[in-house]
């Protein structure tokens, strides 16, 4: 599975020349979307991953490829932001600066620069980590969605991605990582500040839809929730949330899955269960756990083609596999499946930074 997940990096031209990685693959119209920011930073957490795993020098190659596109073509020196995706050609994307996305850079950047010490990796993550803070934090929220170059919080909208809520503690996550790697008490405070905000938001996260696949995606947003919870994970507050969190996204998978399913969703809540039981904080449900590996496995894609093969489906409709071929989906699946196969053996030591 991780090898074969490993070479559709490689091989498929999700990844470009230059670096950038497209947001998916369209095996309906044999197409790539186009490059995002964000996707690349998954991709470079993604790919140092399996060369930790595999000791494979080209995964780390790809990976300090992508980390270059970030910090020497998509990066913004006048603005200290990461622009909303990247046109090298065709249409140009609205200009706008997303506070989500620029966590998730900061956090493969600093993967990058734990790999090679190189320090301009550092640098671009750190000035990332002081705009977000000016750009995107309130008092009571963080602004999802500036416009560019002003800076100015875009008005909020009804779907997750355009209001403030707790999957933003995921990104938040970089703060505190920027904290443990420079000792800038400001960054911890940042974090700090966003896990507040999130603890009081969450309980009111789910289901907040009626229609049953637009929750499924509000799932995929709530287990970064989860995911932004484990820098804190020993305090009473979080280990609560982290419990009733587990419970909840079980039972709202269970109920929709039949209609419409995400493997993202299933590799996120089996990460979580991991974690927590590594942390002796949920104990593991074997049986639950068991059944997310299975079904993550499942949207690993069989293809004489090398733009499919080895990849992960984003998600299925009933019995129909919808035609992307996703980076993020893969990237969450390998790990996933990886640590639930660390956990048969008896050999599971998953890391936060590793997180991707």
């Amino acid at each position: 599975m991780l090898r074969r997940a490993g070479e559709w990096f490689l091989r498929s031209g999700i990844q470009e020349s230059g670096g950038g990685v497209a947001r998916f693959y369209r095996s309906d119209l044999a197409k790539n979307a186009r490059v995002s920011t964000e996707i690349t930073g998954y991709a470079v957490s993604t790919l140092l991953y399996l060369a930790e795993r595999t000791s494979d020098a080209n995964y780390t190659e790809a990976a300090v490829r992508a980390a270059r596109f970030l910090t020497r073509s998509a990066w913004n020196t006048p603005l200290s932001t990461f622009p909303f995706e990247h046109c090298a050609n065709g249409s140009q994307p609205q200009h706008l600066a997303y506070f989500f996305d620029c966590g998730i850079i900061v956090r493969g950047l600093l993967a990058a620069w734990r790999a090679t010490r190189e320090q301009e990796f550092l640098d671009v993550a750190v000035q990332t980590g002081h705009s977000m803070i000016v750009d995107f934090q309130a008092r009571h929220a963080i602004h999802p969605i500036v416009s560019l170059p002003g800076k100015r919080p875009l008005a909020y909208e009804p779907k997750w991605s355009a209001s403030p809520g707790c999957y933003q503690l995921k990104s938040a996550m970089a703060w505190q990582d920027l904290f443990e790697e420079t000792g800038e008490r400001t960054f911890q405070a940042a974090y700090d500040n966003a896990l507040e905000n999130a603890l009081e938001s969450a309980p009111f996260f789910l289901p907040g839809e009626v229609d049953r696949e637009k929750v499924m995606d509000r799932l995929h947003a709530y287990a970064y929730f989860l995911e932004g919870l484990l820098p804190c994970a020993q305090r009473v507050e979080c280990v609560k949330a982290l419990t009733e969190g587990i419970a909840r996204m079980e039972k709202y998978l269970n109920e929709i899955e039949p209609m419409f399913a995400r493997s993202d969703v299933y590799a996120q809540l089996l990460r979580v269960r991991l974690f927590a039981a590594q942390l002796g904080i949920v104990p593991l449900d074997e049986t639950q756990a068991s059944r997310e590996a299975t079904q993550a496995a499942t949207f690993q894609l069989q293809n004489s083609d090398p733009r499919i093969d080895g990849g992960f489906a984003f998600g299925r409709r009933a019995v129909e596999m919808l035609p992307y071929v996703n980076p993020v989906s893969t990237g969450f699946c390998l790990q996933a499946l990886a640590l639930w196969g660390d956990h048969l053996s008896g050999t599971l030591n998953a890391k936060r930074y590793a997180l991707v």
